[in-house]
């Protein structure tokens, strides 16, 4: 009998360290499903701030889509310009306020194909600094005109200095606008992305509390036959 009950007190304290391994499993599951939720929550508001966020920045600044920024107006400036090999946009926004990342991004792609019917197909690179005198040699001249030889440069009579190539610079001021309609559009996607994660998060969050639910309120086997 003393035999019968040393195994009935062994049984019984494995069984209660086992009890509370599974209590302590439970609630962790509870815990790490909240933290999730709340972790869920957050992203979400998150990224529909960071969104609005876009939206009013854009409309402070009062852009309007012109007449020609619908694809098959832009194709017709693009050849008859003589421009080739350039991505053209595919989205319309001709009248339409500049109030979202997408359409800040097609604005953008908008503003590039005007700067290359300006520059005549050549990019900031393929343009030197400076203004060409009209007897430089040849080969101080940039691909795409202008030099980079002061040398070489048309002198301002009353500065004495370079004439600055006004063609270049034009892709200057491109370049920032677009950085920042462009940086707008990918501000727009990462809270887009905050909403998703979010929403990931919220579910796998209330899985985990609905499993330790489940798990704390099962009813054990030997319960049952006892």
């Amino acid at each position: 009998m003393s035999t019968i009950a040393a195994d009935q007190r062994i049984t019984k304290a494995a069984t209660e360290r086992s009890d509370l391994f599974r209590k302590l499993f439970e609630w962790g599951g509870f815990v790490a499903g909240a933290v999730l939720v709340a972790f869920g929550v957050v992203a979400i508001i998150m990224g529909f701030s960071g969104r609005a966020t876009v939206a009013d920045s854009l409309k402070l600044e009062k852009i309007v889509g012109s007449a020609d920024m619908t694809p098959a107006l832009i194709a017709k400036e693009a050849k008859a310009a003589g421009l080739t090999g350039v991505e053209l946009p595919t989205v319309s926004v001709a009248g339409d306020p500049i109030n979202t990342g997408p359409r800040a991004r097609a604005f953008a792609s908008y503003m590039r194909i005007h700067a290359l019917e300006a520059t005549g197909g050549f990019t900031f690179a393929q343009m030197g600094r400076f203004q060409a005198s009209p007897d430089a040699a040849k080969t101080d001249l940039a691909v795409g005109g202008g030099t980079d030889n002061p040398q070489a440069a048309l002198i301002d009579a009353s500065t004495k200095q370079p004439v600055a190539n006004g063609i270049r610079n034009l892709w200057v001021t491109e370049t920032a606008l677009t950085t920042a309609l462009n940086t707008s559009y990918m501000a727009d996607r990462l809270g887009l992305f905050g909403i998703v994660v979010g929403i990931a998060l919220l579910l796998s969050g209330i899985g985990f509390i609905v499993l330790a639910f489940a798990a704390l309120h099962r009813t054990r086997p030997a319960a049952l036959l006892s």
